[in-house]
């Protein structure tokens, strides 16, 4: 198995992660895999309606539907 450690630490200021582990060598590569909150990635994106509706002047139709029944 390969060997892993675990610890928690806060985002500094710039986006910047700090890892400090005193048994690893100086220029030694290692991975690191960042786990965000569980609430962090339950956010869904608006939908394209709810975008349009917040948009400055209304649109003209609500759904595809309408648009399709529209008679150009």
């Amino acid at each position: 198995m390969q060997p892993a450690m675990h610890l928690k630490t806060t985002i500094l200021p710039g986006g910047k992660i700090e890892v400090n582990d005193l048994n690893n060598l100086v220029g030694e590569l290692v991975d690191v895999f960042v786990l965000l909150p569980h609430s962090a990635t339950t956010k869904t994106p608006p939908s394209a309606l709810d975008v349009l509706a917040k948009a400055q002047g209304q649109t003209i139709f609500k759904t595809v539907k309408e648009v399709d029944a529209y008679k150009y």
